[in-house]
């Protein structure tokens, strides 16, 4: 059965939104199915990772998930237009992994997605993760999920701002200690989202129109601050960032064990919390 044949659930406007996204980026996404190509993915998500021959997800682990027909993808860079007729001409510069949640749920756990360096400032991530809905949805799957660190306010706006995708748990030190690169000496605090990838929310967001974190009128609404750098902010004063880890935590937790939401993130104020609809002033 073609794709087009099978598009039932948004699949074809998801493939237009990533082919927007990857010329704009200059990136090409695809699945990466050779040996050569999994090797060359470990080695890539070591660099992001910080973690030279320690990479945070063997080739092992990569081929099998790629034969139980999770999602395995790599971006590469085409950014000086390149042809590349051979697999691996065009260097990696991205990589995005998930895997299937029980057939019931009818979702992917969305496990790592990072890019390097070499195209950082054009939406290479956001190409990568428009792959991965367009993907999903033309497999069936209509809803995916990942974790984040909340204290990293560029990822916290990229997903819940720039992909339109939802708070749905806090989870306290949820991989315990980390040795990498990027999450040494704190603990491993993640916000766990959902992406309802054919919502209107989701549509809008993958066609360039961010939600925006707006405080309905009449609402009682409060925000959770971040720091702006938590990376650079671990390196040069270490206790101010297990402060933050605290705060946050706590304020965070706190309001969605009373029933709010987080609605959005603000560049500038930070998570956006709504009291649970019955709870006015």
């Amino acid at each position: 059965m073609t794709r087009e044949a099978r598009d039932t659930r948004g699949a074809r406007g998801a493939w237009d939104a990533y082919a927007a996204a990857a010329a704009a980026a200059r990136v090409e996404v695809r699945e990466l199915t050779h040996l050569a190509e999994l090797e060359q993915a470990t080695q890539v998500l070591a660099r992001i990772w910080g973690v030279p021959g320690n990479p945070p997800l063997s080739t092992e682990l990569l081929r099998a998930l790629g034969k139980a027909e999770s999602y395995v993808a790599g971006a590469y860079d085409r950014h000086d237009d390149r042809e590349d007729d051979e697999r691996g001409a065009a260097p990696m510069v991205g990589v995005c992994v998930g895997f299937h949640h029980a057939p019931a749920t009818r979702s992917m756990h969305s496990h790592i997605a990072g890019v390097t360096a070499a195209v950082a400032g054009r939406h290479a991530g956001f190409a990568l993760k428009l792959h991965q809905r367009a993907w999903c949805l033309d497999h069936g799957i209509e809803s995916m999920e990942w974790t984040y660190d909340p204290l990293v306010a560029r990822n916290a706006y990229f997903n819940l701002a720039k992909l339109g995708a939802t708070v749905a748990e806090y989870l306290p030190d949820f991989y315990g200690p980390m040795a990498d690169g990027i999450n040494a000496s704190d603990e491993s605090d993640r916000l766990l989202v959902r992406w309802a990838l054919a919502s209107p929310e989701v549509v809008a967001a993958c066609a360039g129109r961010p939600r925006r974190a707006e405080v309905p009128p009449g609402a009682a609404a409060s925000w959770v601050a971040v720091p702006p750098d938590i990376e650079a902010l671990r390196t040069d004063d270490p206790e101010q960032a297990r402060g933050w880890r605290a705060k946050v935590r706590d304020q965070l937790t706190t309001a969605l064990a009373a029933g709010a939401r987080v609605a959005g993130f603000d560049k500038e104020r930070g998570y956006l919390v709504l009291p649970h609809e019955g709870d006015r002033r």
